[in-house]
């Protein structure tokens, strides 16, 4: 890959609303060589989306409950983990998943409504794998950062330090 296409990734992976002109000028290229490229790449699946990360928690009536479930499953000859893996992520409900080395498998990243709704998953759809040995839930209090932009940044004290 040359230099110029994995520039074009690190700046639509910080801003993927980058307009055209402004890409092509961050890059030195025309916006004909960069439409070409950013249609290439998305064409070899190296671009899969470009999406938005949104706090939740400030939108009304839309707050979920996000769990991270480490899944400890027996592989199948031949396939390894692929087809459980395949399986998993095909609940609507799996928002990630991951191969995981360590003491599970694999990480299993769902969202439901309710605390309720995703033991209902974990109950119901993914123990009943007949691959799945166990399950750990863990529940997300407070989310911080995600994909490199901080939550919640306090403001800054801009008062002055008086003292006796």
């Amino acid at each position: 890959m040359k230099g110029t296409e994995i520039e074009i990734l690190h700046i639509i992976e910080e801003n993927g609303r980058v307009s055209l002109p402004t890409l092509a000028k961050m890059v030195d290229a025309t916006e004909e060589e960069v439409s070409a490229i950013l249609k290439k790449l998305e064409e070899d699946k190296v671009i899969l989306s470009y999406s938005a990360v949104i706090d939740w928690s400030k939108v009304e009536q839309q707050e979920s409950v996000t769990a991270v479930i480490d899944v400890k499953v027996t592989p199948q000859r031949g396939v390894g983990f692929d087809e459980v893996a395949e399986r998993i992520y095909r609940f609507p409900e799996v928002k990630a998943l991951y191969l995981m080395s360590g003491a599970y498998d694999l990480s299993v990243v769902i969202e439901g409504k309710t605390m309720s709704q995703v033991a209902r998953f974990v109950s119901e759809k993914l123990s009943t794998i007949d691959t799945v040995i166990s399950t750990t839930t863990h529940f997300q209090l407070k989310k911080y950062k995600h994909d490199g932009v901080v939550f919640e940044q306090g403001e800054e004290d801009h008062r002055i330090v008086v003292t006796p």
